[in-house]
């Protein structure tokens, strides 16, 4: 669809309901991101799975790489699965994609999760400066160990091994050049909205309240010692997960 062929996992297909459609962080995979959680919720819920484009199973290519144009790939793949509306759990990079989701389609999106996610620009708004600078000092940046586990799960399954880098470049890009969405836009969000952040994340608290005030029916939490890339930690999100889409 539009131009690449987009990998899917479709986990827990005989679960009633709305299905949960969810979308992994920058330079991760579906199963990296998300693994820890999936048991508990695919026992309970029909669990869609994407790899955008240049992640995992879903080949780059020549073809740019936006926020809009991965959102317009995630809304084609529920046209043609004939899903009308679903929940979104979106983690870094897919949190801006599940909200240009609910930006563009509102009438799609159930309730929607936002985990280590922004809605305004990296540079000047949303990141800390040491991290659109690159400091890899920082203890927020990711650590070795991370950086190994993203680049060996994308060789496992890429169809290109040697396209980590070249794509990371890509998404990396267009996340930091990404304007995000204005206060009128995020206003006229009213489905429930779960807003979860490290209070060591790449995003600044302040900007994760003002992003919770901005939203008409927004909640809001700040997880303990816990970084960008350790936010899907399943002794905190998989009770508040639960709990929010059980509402």
């Amino acid at each position: 669809m539009n131009g690449i062929d987009l990998y899917y996992e479709i986990l827990g297909a005989d679960r009633p309901g709305l299905p949960l459609v969810m979308l992994h962080g920058g330079a991760l995979t579906f199963h990296l991101s998300f693994d820890s959680l999936l048991p508990a919720l695919t026992a309970e819920r029909k669990v869609i799975g994407i790899e955008l484009q240049g992640h995992g199973h879903t080949a780059d290519g020549d073809r740019p790489f936006s926020i809009r144009q991965s959102a317009q790939d995630v809304i084609a793949l529920l046209d043609q699965l004939g899903i009308e509306r679903a929940d979104f759990l979106g983690y870094s990079l897919g949190g801006l994609v599940s909200t240009d989701v609910a930006v563009m389609a509102p009438d799609r999106v159930s309730r929607l999760v936002l985990a280590a996610s922004h809605f305004g620009p990296t540079r000047s708004k949303a990141y800390y400066p040491e991290i659109t600078g690159l400091d890899l000092e920082s203890p927020r940046m990711p650590t070795e160990e991370e950086g190994t586990a993203m680049i060996r799960a994308y060789e496992e399954v890429a169809q290109d091994p040697e396209g980590f880098y070249p794509s990371v470049q890509k998404y990396q890009a267009a996340v930091h050049d990404h304007e995000g969405w204005t206060d009128e836009q995020l206003a006229r969000l009213t489905m429930p909205v779960l807003i979860i952040i490290g209070d060591t994340d790449f995003v600044r608290l302040e900007h994760a309240v003002e992003m919770k005030q901005l939203l008409p029916n927004a909640q809001l939490a700040i997880l303990p010692g816990t970084k960008h890339m350790q936010v899907i930690r399943p002794d905190l999100v998989l009770p508040m997960v639960t709990a929010f889409m059980r509402q």
